[in-house]
């Protein structure tokens, strides 16, 4: 079964129906705008302008809770993305220090070969 139509007032960049068709499709918002754009541009001007005012009239917007739902998701995305970001910062440190010490082993052997 599929679920009802809504518009994305928040992902919007006109009225919302690109971002709505693409959450209800479950794609990428700029898909659906660069294929209505082609479709305009392609011959179905004025009728994809039409349908387009007609679904942002008639359609109801989409409600508070699966917008605080995708927020909250990347906000778990961007957690893990500071997680790694940490770790490698971490690692460059480590690894920074190791090259920028003093072995006094390792300049002997390099005074040697010299």
């Amino acid at each position: 079964m599929m679920k009802p139509f809504r518009l994305d007032k928040r992902n919007a960049m006109l009225l919302g129906v690109c971002s709505g068709i693409a959450n209800n499709l479950g794609i990428d918002a700029t898909v659906v705008r660069v294929g209505i754009i082609a479709l305009t541009l392609f011959g179905g001007f004025p009728w994809t302008c039409i349908a387009y005012v007609a679904v942002a009239w008639f359609a109801k917007p989409l409600d508070g809770a699966a917008s605080i739902d995708r927020a909250s998701r990347s906000n778990e995305a961007l957690s893990g993305l500071r997680a790694d970001t940490s770790d490698i910062d971490r690692r460059l440190a480590d690894l920074e220090r190791h090259a920028s010490s003093s072995n006094s082993a390792l300049a002997r052997e390099i005074d040697e070969l010299r």
